[in-house]
């Protein structure tokens, strides 16, 4: 019974985390596209078409990062790891750059690209945050497979001694195993566990185990 209170309590604090993740990252994003956005007017972007460049800068940030969890330790993974640090070093240098220029006279230069440097950066952080806290709740069939397995593994190991093959896989297939797991178990082919666990078989099977009894 804890574990049924503690598991919606948990699923409540990770959603309120995504909340406030999502919410950071809208913050983040405004003020790096504000900034981006004038970067790009001053660089002699048309006005009406200047609000595209950030989102392609940052923008590619968020997709990226998204990418990256999604294909964690696989070989495809190098592609979205180096676009989001192309996408980050471009979006933290062009913040930077905006700040310098239109930053006060009176403030130093390191000190409002350090700034500016801030958003594009908890961009990154946030966005990577929120995609792991939203994968918490994946449901992920392997785990219930192997368990079904290593069950079987432990109820084979105790009946293979007095079983035969044929009850055996009956039982295998009880709890839970597919015919191919059956068929390597064993040491037959799995059109011959297929026979054997074909309904007439089974009931056959079922009446002889009974008049055993």
């Amino acid at each position: 019974m804890p574990g049924d209170v503690q598991r919606p309590t948990g699923r409540l604090a990770v959603w309120t985390a995504v909340a406030g993740t999502v919410f950071i990252a809208a913050g983040a994003f405004w003020l790096s596209f504000t900034a981006l956005a004038d970067l790009a007017r001053r660089s002699g972007v048309d006005a009406r078409q200047a609000w595209a460049w950030p989102l392609i800068v940052d923008g590619i940030i968020v997709v990226s990062t998204v990418s990256v969890v999604a294909l964690a330790q696989q070989r495809e993974a190098w592609y979205p790891w180096l676009l989001l640090m192309a996408g980050a070093a471009v979006s933290v240098a062009a913040n930077a750059i905006h700040a310098v220029v239109a930053a006060d006279a009176d403030v130093p230069a390191a000190l409002a690209g350090a700034v500016a440097a801030v958003p594009p950066l908890v961009l990154l952080a946030i966005t990577h945050l929120t995609v792991v806290l939203t994968r918490r709740f994946r449901v992920d069939p392997k785990p219930v497979e192997h368990e079904l397995a290593a069950h079987a593994v432990v109820r084979q190991a105790e009946t293979a001694v007095h079983l035969p093959p044929k009850e055996l896989a009956l039982r295998m297939k009880e709890d839970g195993m597919t015919n191919k797991a059956i068929a390597r178990a064993t040491g037959v082919h799995p059109s011959t566990v297929g026979r054997w666990l074909a309904p007439p078989a089974i009931a056959a099977a079922a009446i002889q185990e009974g008049g055993a009894l």
